[in-house]
């Protein structure tokens, strides 16, 4: 029972620092965005790639 609920707390945690990053990417303003070499509007990619590691 203490694995699942890890398993759980850990999976919320990911999915709060997923969506934590992908809101700081896409408000980033475009000028520094571009000067960083990203694309605000791929910013669920690049947050999921961060996050999950795929």
């Amino acid at each position: 029972m203490k694995t699942m609920i890890h398993s759980l707390r850990a999976a919320a945690a990911r999915r709060a620092a997923y969506k934590r990053t992908r809101r700081e990417i896409a408000s980033m303003p475009l000028g520094v965005a571009h000067d960083l070499d990203i694309d605000p509007t791929q910013s669920s990619v690049i947050a999921r790639n961060v996050v999950y590691g795929r």
